[in-house]
């Protein structure tokens, strides 16, 4: 593998910057997890260097995220903590995520409509944000949404002052730090250890306790169980929703840096993190934006930049647990009420009003199967809803371009047949692709738009690249309704696919003639009325 030197200190200030950002960030989301500081430390580690090394977007920055989190979290609560099994949903959620970049996927999930993605990830920051509650007031927040909602009541009856004050300070000092100042010092590490130094000599408040040092140990897969439904499910959660928060990260990556990602190739790198992460005991993990975008403008242009800040978090994991230990948790909790808030796509709500009202509804749809349900439904039922309603328009535009077309016709010789045989031709001209969204009306269309006084009917197909099954019995249809109501179908303009199609299904093209050009069609067909032809159709079939 090759390594592009050309800006290599550009790299390691990028690096070891993004590092520095991510260290407060991996400890809140690993004991956001309820798998504990050193988890998200390890996880940031793994993902970071290995999706950095095999994947398909240079300055990306990877590591745990507030979506994976959140699955994490549930899945903690689901399975009593049992750490073992949920790494083994790590390990299989890495495993997942390169067989999608081996097959393609990556193309796909690129798909996804925004209102969709925009309702799952603004979910996902309500999430987070609930999940803070608690520990901001002072308390052990339960698993699910849903618990800590619940459990609200319960800790503002029992506030702690000085927790609350230490959170919130927190959350405000995170907001206001001077950007001049955040060149040198992130606000997320500087709310840490301020926050931490206060709370160590002037406040009495729950912090992180007892945190194991030094190199992480092996953790085997274990497969099999009465849990293993819940775990595969979460690994299948994990990887679609990493693959997903990694490729918007890498669309932002391309648009600062003007470059061009490798969606399956960046898979398989988040993958082999993911595994990796899995082993050694870590969280899952993802493309990080705000890592990402912090890389970029601090000079990180390639995959080095991702390596160096893995290593600076690997340094500073050696030596980290007693100094971890002090931590308050109101501290990690006003930081990730900030990942919460950014999380949440305030750019699209703000103007959401002034948009089609359709998306609108999907993505609080969205937002609201995330946040009461699961993610994984949000996004299915997002993705098919959306996908039903582009299909409708679509189909709504094909039915209404299927219509009696004189006036459109560019020769003078065809108008004059037409205008000769106005009620005895009835000519549809089908525009673009025929989809099974519209087949459904396609006959009722045509014997709407169809005269009683009609004998002959001409169906245009010069602007229809192909046709599917659906639409391809619908003209069959159409056909069997012509000869019952004892009228001559003529089809003109066919390309070979959709000929072929037509003939592979019925045998042969349901009509009673077929023509290269809709002059020979309209010739044909006043032929045909006028007798010429002894009353029999005289058509050559293409």
């Amino acid at each position: 593998m090759k390594f592009d030197l050309s800006n290599l200190r550009g790299d390691i200030t990028g690096g070891i910057t993004a590092g520095v950002v991510a260290l407060p960030l991996a400890l809140a989301l690993g004991v956001a997890s309820g798998l504990g500081p050193m988890a998200g430390i390890y996880g940031a580690i793994a993902v970071g260097f290995f999706a950095a090394l095999f994947g398909g977007t240079g300055p990306q920055i990877s590591g745990p995220t507030g979506p994976m989190v959140v699955v994490l979290a549930g899945l903690f609560a689901s399975l009593s903590g049992d750490a073992s099994l949920i790494f083994t949903a790590v390990i299989l959620a890495g495993l997942l995520q390169v067989v999608f970049g081996i097959l393609g996927v990556g193309h796909y999930i690129r798909l996804v409509p925004y209102p969709v993605i925009s309702g799952f990830m603004t979910g996902i920051g309500v999430i987070i944000i609930i999940l803070q509650l608690n520990p901001l007031l002072g308390h052990a927040s339960p698993g699910g949404t849903l618990g800590a909602l619940g459990n609200v009541p319960e800790a503002l009856s029992a506030v702690h002052p000085a927790n609350l004050l230490l959170g919130l300070g927190t959350l405000v000092m995170v907001y206001m730090w001077p950007a001049k100042w955040g060149k040198y010092v992130p606000s997320p590490l500087a709310a840490l250890v301020i926050g931490t130094v206060l709370a160590y000599f002037l406040l009495d408040v729950p912090i992180l306790g007892s945190i194991p040092t030094g190199l992480p140990e092996l953790q085997m897969p274990v497969l099999g169980g009465d849990n293993m439904v819940l775990v595969v499910e979460a690994a299948i959660i994990l990887a679609i929703l990493g693959a997903l928060d990694s490729l918007l990260t890498s669309l932002v990556a391309d648009n600062m840096t003007r470059t061009r990602h490798h969606s399956n190739k960046e898979l398989i790198g988040q993958g082999i993190g993911n595994t990796a992460a899995g082993f050694i005991g870590g969280i899952a993990g993802a493309g990080a934006t705000m890592r990402t975008v912090v890389n970029i403008r601090s000079g990180g242009q390639t995959r080095i930049s991702g390596m160096v800040h893995s290593l600076v978090l690997l340094a500073v994991a050696l030596g980290l647990g007693p100094l971890a230990e002090n931590i308050p948790q109101a501290v990690l909790a006003g930081i990730l009420v900030k990942v919460g808030l950014d999380i949440i796509d305030w750019k699209y709500l703000k103007r959401a009003h002034q948009g089609p009202r359709w998306d609108l509804l999907l993505m609080v749809l969205v937002l609201g199967l995330t946040v009461f349900v699961d993610l994984i439904t949000a996004v299915g039922v997002g993705v098919v809803l959306a996908a039903l309603a582009y299909v409708k328009q679509v189909a709504s535009l094909q039915i209404e371009h299927l219509r009696n077309l004189p006036e459109h016709l560019d020769s003078d010789e065809e108008k004059a047949i037409l205008e000769r045989n106005r009620d005895r031709i009835a000519l549809f001209e089908f525009s673009g692709p025929l989809s099974f969204g519209a087949a459904a009306d396609l006959g009722h269309h045509v014997r709407e738009q169809s005269s009683a006084q009609s004998r002959v009917l001409i169906l245009n197909f010069s602007s229809v690249p192909f046709l599917d099954v659906s639409a391809a019995l619908a003209v069959e249809t159409i056909a069997s309704d012509a000869k019952d109501s004892g009228k001559q179908l003529f089809l003109t303009g066919m390309n070979e696919e959709v000929e072929g199609v037509l003939k592979r299904l019925n045998g042969r093209v349901p009509a009673q003639g077929s023509y290269k050009t809709l002059g020979d069609a309209l010739r044909a067909a006043e032929n045909l009325l006028s007798g010429e032809c002894d009353g029999h159709l005289s058509a050559r079939a293409v």
